[in-house]
Formats: structure tokens, C-alpha cells, sequence
């Protein structure tokens, strides 16, 4: 604005012709350092130019770090987002196949037990039967041994003794009529248990299985005590296998392993379970 002041006032004086050379002097003078202060001026408003878009560029460069950060740290936590998802969909699906199993096993356990009560129902029923069948045996063998008059009794552990031999000889259905003979003649005798184990065994033998079940049913029930029991329990899951009567041979061996674990029937026994299809 000064300048303008100047150079109206020039214009005035050289149009009055009443400027003098002093006063145009002293007029360039201020215009010159006019014109130096408005390059300096010019200078410093460049600088600051320079200057703001420094600035600028660093805020600019630094938002777009910040922004970048920002993403960064926003892709990382939908990524851990989408696996622990995941994860979840993992663990529901186990629980899923676990619910799924138990369930299944519940069923099937209910289910052999269901079998397994019809099977014992089952195999007392045909003992029963069998059991009839042995009294009958018995007490026709009772009337033909009082039908005899030379069959005077002997000394118990001489009879039994006999029927032993006999067994021993091959002659199966005579060594059972001894036996027979002997539990009829002393039935208080500490050998009627294995008296009733070597019937069981001849009709094992003649492979006549369902009668040897039976004999040696009878003594797993009237002589819990004996020794012959482990051997008859034995034998019976046996004669069950040979008649291919698996699931029972298998609850008469498990009986056999529960009870007497350390005798060597048991021992045998476990072979024999591994061997049953």
C-alpha cells in the first residue's frame, strides 16, 4: 500500500513539474527497499510454503502409518476371530460325537443285558430240564441196584475206587452206574461231589454233552466248597463250547475268573475264552 502511496505521489509531482531531483532520489530509495522487503517477504511466505507442505507430507505419511497399523491390528483380531470360531465348531462337533457315543454304548449295554437275562432264563430253564432227566436216570438206576440181590454194599471208598477204575478203563456207562451207585449208597460221603464231576465226565466223554452239563451243574450248586468245582466249571463252558453255546461257555468261564482267579483252571480258562468266537 505504500508503494502505491509512492508512486502516486511521483505521478502527482512530475504532472505539478514541481518534483526536484532530491525528491526522486529519495523516492527510488524508498522503492527499493520496498521492493527488498517484499522479497524477503516473498522469501519467508516460500519458506513457510515449504515448510507446511513438510508438515503435511509428515502428518499425511504418519496417518497413513497409523491407518495401516490400524488395519493390521483389525485383520489380526478377525483372524483370531474366525479361529476361535473355529475352535468352537471343533469342540461342538466333539461334543456332538461324544453325546452321540454314549448314547450308542448306553443302548448296547442295555441291550446285552436284556440278552444276557434272556440267556441265564434260558439256560436255567434247559438245566432244569436236565436236571429231570439225571433224577430219572437216578432213580432207575436206584431200582435196578435193589432189583439185584448180590449187590451188597461196600466199603464207600472202595466203590468209589471201582468206579474210578472203571472210568479209567474206557467203560463209560458201566463207570457211571458205579457212581451212581456209590451217591446212592452214601449220599453224606465226602466224595459224592466227585462222584457227580466223573459222571458228568463219561457222558463228556460218549460226547453226550447235555447231560455232562448237567452233572457238573450239580456240583457248582450243592458243593460250593469242594475242589471239584473250579474243574466243573470248567468242563461245563466246555461242553457249552461243543455245542456251540458260546455265550454261555463265556458266563461260566467269567464265573470261573471271578471266583477262583488263581487256580489253574482259571488259567485254562482264560485260554479257552480268548479261543470262543
Amino acid at each position: 500500500m505504500k508503494l502505491l502511496y509512492v508512486i502516486a505521489a511521483l505521478s502527482l509531482a512530475y504532472l505539478s513539474g514541481c518534483a526536484s531531483q532530491g525528491s526522486m532520489d529519495s523516492v527510488r530509495t524508498d522503492i527499493d527497499a520496498i521492493k527488498t522487503r517484499i522479497y524477503s517477504l516473498d522469501k519467508d511466505v516460500g519458506g513457510l510454503r515449504e515448510e507446511s507442505k513438510t508438515s503435511v507430507s509428515a502428518v499425511e505419511k504418519g496417518f497413513k502409518t497409523d491407518v495401516a497399523s490400524v488395519r493390521k491390528m483389525s485383520a489380526d483380531i478377525q483372524s483370531s476371530i474366525d479361529s476361535a470360531r473355529g475352535d468352537m465348531q471343533l469342540l461342538n462337533g466333539k461334543q456332538d460325537d461324544l453325546a452321540l457315543a454314549l448314547k450308542t454304548t448306553a443302548e448296547d449295554l442295555a441291550r446285552y443285558r436284556t440278552d444276557a437275562d434272556k440267556r441265564i432264563f434260558a439256560l436255567e430253564d434247559r438245566i432244569l430240564k436236565q436236571q429231570a432227566v439225571l433224577d430219572d436216570l437216578n432213580k432207575r438206576l436206584v431200582e435196578v441196584t435193589k432189583s439185584k440181590k448180590d449187590d451188597t454194599p461196600t466199603a464207600p471208598d472202595a466203590s468209589y475206587s471201582k468206579g474210578l477204575e472203571t472210568y479209567r478203563a474206557g467203560d463209560m456207562p458201566a463207570a457211571r452206574e458205579l457212581f451212581l451207585k456209590f451217591i446212592d449208597q452214601h449220599p453224606q460221603h465226602d466224595l459224592v461231589a466227585n462222584a457227580h464231576y466223573w459222571i458228568g465226565e463219561t457222558y463228556y466223554n460218549e460226547k453226550n454233552y447235555e447231560p455232562a452239563i448237567l452233572s457238573y451243574q450239580e456240583v457248582i450248586k450243592n458243593f460250593p466248597g469242594k475242589e471239584k468245582v473250579m474243574a466243573a466249571m470248567l468242563k461245563q463252558a466246555m461242553a457249552f463250547n461243543a455245542i456251540n453255546d458260546g455265550k454261555s461257555a463265556k458266563y461260566v468261564l467269567k464265573k470261573l475268573l471271578e471266583n477262583y482267579p488263581k487256580s489253574d483252571e482259571a488259567k485254562r480258562g482264560r485260554t479257552l475264552l480268548k479261543e470262543i468266537k
